[in-house]
């Protein structure tokens, strides 16, 4: 089986993607201060912190003021000082190691801000984790479609030095078992490796088919994560209902 061959610093912002991201990558995008940072609420409801200190969790609590925020963790975080989970989940973190050729013959497609429509109403059919309004902001969203509508899409989310994280991959019911995940998938891998990046993603831990997939598809486990959804104690809750159950999809 391939291994990972990675530095300590490698390691290190891979154990703390959005905080790695936010202070990269996806800097110009950062809202908050020096302990804690976030995505705008309409982008994604990612946010990190820099350290476990009073600071920090203090500037988290004030970015979740108006909205849920969720943070990705080595572990699942203790005292939340001002915050309750609403949501928490064991993630996986695959990297991959090995090119793979691509697969199938669907003409894939650039989606854009005028796909949001459909590529909403295609996460909420199959949620494969967060996806806003405006997500498609973060990097290179494709799809496949059938006359009008849009069979499949995956795209790139967080994006680090020296790596970019393929997420919102997802296949509409009617469309599975036609290889529409991996081609889309291939081809986003191909596209981050031209950039001189390595592609990554995350998975719910019990999604044994989509960690199959990746497998064959030239990814390897590298680690778990926490996934916890936050919001400020007693605070009522807000947001579009992304948050309402365990995502079921494919980040």
């Amino acid at each position: 089986m391939p291994t990972l061959d990675l530095t300590a610093e490698q390691r290190a912002a891979l154990d703390r993607p959005v905080w790695s991201a936010l202070t990269t990558g996806h800097r110009t995008l950062a809202e908050g201060a020096a302990h804690a940072r976030r995505y705008p609420a309409a982008i994604a409801p990612f946010a990190a912190m820099s350290d476990e200190s009073d600071a920090a969790w203090s500037e988290l609590a004030d970015l979740a003021k108006d909205a849920v925020v969720a943070i990705v963790t080595p572990a699942p975080p203790g005292d939340l000082r001002g915050l309750e989970a609403r949501l928490r989940a064991d993630i996986r973190q695959m990297v991959a190691v090995e090119a793979v050729d691509p697969v199938g013959d669907a003409a894939v497609e650039m989606l854009d801000r005028r796909d949001v429509p459909a590529m909403l109403e295609l996460t909420a059919l199959t949620k494969p984790g967060p996806f806003l309004a405006r997500t498609h902001e973060l990097g290179r969203y494709i799809g496949i479609r059938d006359g009008e509508r849009l069979a499949a899409m995956a795209g790139e989310r967080m994006r680090l030095d020296g790596f970019t994280e393929i997420s919102a991959v997802c296949v509409h019911p009617d469309y599975r078992g036609r290889g529409y995940a991996q081609r889309l998938v291939l081809t986003l891998m191909a596209a981050i490796r031209g950039r001189g990046e390595t592609p990554f993603l995350h998975v719910i831990d019990d999604n044994h088919a989509a960690i199959a997939l990746y497998e064959r598809l030239g990814f390897v486990s590298r680690t778990s994560l926490c996934f916890t959804v936050l919001r400020r104690s007693a605070a009522p809750a807000t947001g579009d209902g992304t948050f309402g159950k365990k995502p079921s999809g494919a980040d």
